[in-house]
């Protein structure tokens, strides 16, 4: 329950302001080592939304309102737009993490694979913990019929934020996948 306490805590932006915002933030440590404390669906959900607070944030206003622009553009399926408001992104500040995992994003959306996987390697070398690109980077090779790849990712990820369900079905599905083929 205490734990539960402190994820609220931190959610209403009582907790300490950050020292440095994205993936830098030192608070981070810390929400990493809660959601691998857990058992409660719940708090884990709060903590994961936490910790991509963490990594949308930035200290710089144009790259935020880059951001906006490019999540926008991709909910729209405007993705050729989203890779050029990511790609100022990256050109403005080049060891934000989110500005790569988004491009990524975008890059997979238009089924730009290897593009994708580029961003997914520079979004990992600024932030190895980042659960979403890890789970992309499955996504990628699992559309490459690469399974063994893709379920080398999906694990990485899976070890990093233990409580992503789609994460564990995928899983599931590729090594019945890798049986069926075995048999």
């Amino acid at each position: 329950m205490k734990g539960l306490v402190k994820v609220i805590v931190l959610s209403l932006g009582l907790g300490v302001v950050p020292v440095t915002a994205d993936q830098n933030n030192p608070e981070l440590e810390q929400l990493f080592d809660s959601l691998h404390h857990t058992d409660n669906p719940t708090e884990a959900a709060a903590i994961t939304q936490q910790i991509w607070e963490n990594w949308y944030q930035t200290d710089n206003q144009r790259v935020e309102k880059l951001m906006a622009l490019g999540d926008l553009s991709m909910r729209r399926g405007k993705l050729s737009d989203a890779v050029d408001f990511f790609s100022e992104i990256i050109e403005l500040q080049p060891d934000y993490a989110e500005g790569w995992n988004r491009r990524a994003t975008a890059y997979y959306m238009l089924g730009e694979y290897q593009l994708s996987t580029n961003d997914v390697a520079q979004t990992l070398q600024r932030e190895p913990r980042h659960f979403g690109a890890l789970s992309g980077q499955g996504m990628i090779y699992m559309q490459l019929q690469e399974k063994e790849r893709a379920l080398e990712f999906y694990e990485k990820a899976l070890e990093v934020n233990p409580h992503m369900s789609g994460v564990q079905q995928n899983i599931r599905m590729i090594r019945e996948l890798i049986q069926d083929e075995v048999i």
